[in-house]
């Protein structure tokens, strides 16, 4: 594997973020982790800034693992695995990369002076809840380093394991903005199944909007991926924004799918399998790049907006996750233990 060769998410000219001689290669012969393998690591920075030419609308990215266990078959970031000369298929479901320093990192980086305290996103690349963070808990030391620092951050995520750490991110919301999204694209469980075999029920996703906002940290919906032909008929889209409102949740934004290289090609793989009548209209639709037509995602957007509207849920804002109250004034039980390894 070209360890040498692994440069910053952002640039691929910078120096390799560590060496050969600093991975560790780990299997463990638990139900939870058959089939996974873990590569531990000591990365040489954490803070990785966003291309200029990305969609993103934010800067600065923390990603403490590479690869997902989640085994989205349409996920974006495969093609990263491949700067690894690892599979971006089976590959990225099942060669979780591991930065074991990431926390440690973090808190010197944000000391430095030429941190400047802008937001930091996570979970924006793979996701910073999946299994593995079970397993390594990377995420309570990153959080507590943000929370020294008074550092704003957003987390977007697919696993119920953020509820571990909901007293951190209370006492976050006390002294900096911080956003948390869940996604769920679609309520249908048996395009779930297909699609995202290895996340948490969109049911379970949504009782962890529903816990945190009982808890006071309002969370907001990405509603995505929308996907075409599969998941976009005005009454599925209706069926998702419904329960999304019924989670409480305090927004939600829909994102169409898109194909970059490496997720294209996986996602085309799954789709002769599973649908092979849908290709010709996919060749159609995302002939142009990886971006459905503009018409089509505005058609999609003014869909949920509207039915959303009708719910009382609205798109995104700015500043509408800060600050937590001392005590909530709905008074939720607590938590269940959270484990991301029973997906139903």
């Amino acid at each position: 594997m070209r360890w040498d060769n692994l440069t910053r998410d952002d640039e691929a000219a910078t120096p390799a973020l560590f060496a050969a001689d600093a991975v560790t290669t780990r299997t463990f012969d638990t139900p939870e982790f058959r089939g996974i393998t873990f590569h531990e690591i000591r990365a040489r920075s954490i803070i990785n800034r966003v291309p200029g030419a990305s969609r993103m609308p934010f800067e600065w990215t923390v990603n403490p693992y590479r690869g997902c266990s989640h085994a989205c078959v349409y996920c974006f970031a495969r093609k990263t695995h491949s700067y690894l000369d690892l599979d971006t298929g089976l590959g990225f479901d099942s060669q979780i990369v591991v930065k074991t320093n990431a926390p440690e990192l973090l808190r010197r980086e944000l000391a430095s002076r030429r941190w400047c305290g802008e937001h930091i996103a996570m979970g924006t690349n793979v996701d910073c809840y999946q299994r593995a963070e079970g397993r390594y808990r990377l995420m309570p030391g990153i959080l507590t380093a943000l929370v020294e620092r008074a550092n704003p951050f957003s987390i977007l995520t697919k696993g119920t394991l953020i509820l571990r750490d909901l007293e951190l991110l209370r006492r976050a919301s006390r002294v900096t903005d911080i956003g948390v999204s869940v996604s769920v694209g679609f309520t249908d469980s048996e395009l779930w199944r297909s699609v995202e075999p290895g996340t948490p029920s969109p049911g379970r996703r949504l009782d962890v909007v529903r816990t945190l906002s009982a808890h006071g940290i309002p969370c907001g919906v990405l509603m995505a991926p929308v996907i075409p032909f599969l998941s976009d008929s005005p009454e599925q889209l209706r069926a998702t924004v419904r329960a999304i409102a019924r989670a409480g949740a305090s927004s939600v934004t829909p994102l169409v799918l898109h194909l970059r290289p490496g997720a294209r090609e996986w996602f085309t793989s799954w789709l002769t399998r599973h649908h092979p009548r849908l290709l010709r209209r996919y060749d159609a639709l995302y002939g142009g790049g990886s971006y459905a037509p503009t018409w089509y995602q505005r058609r999609i957007t003014g869909m949920v907006h509207d039915v959303a509207a009708e719910y009382g849920i609205g798109p995104y804002a700015a500043g509408a996750h800060r600050n937590v109250r001392e005590e909530p004034e709905v008074r939720a039980d607590p938590p269940p233990a959270p484990s991301q390894l029973s997906l139903l």
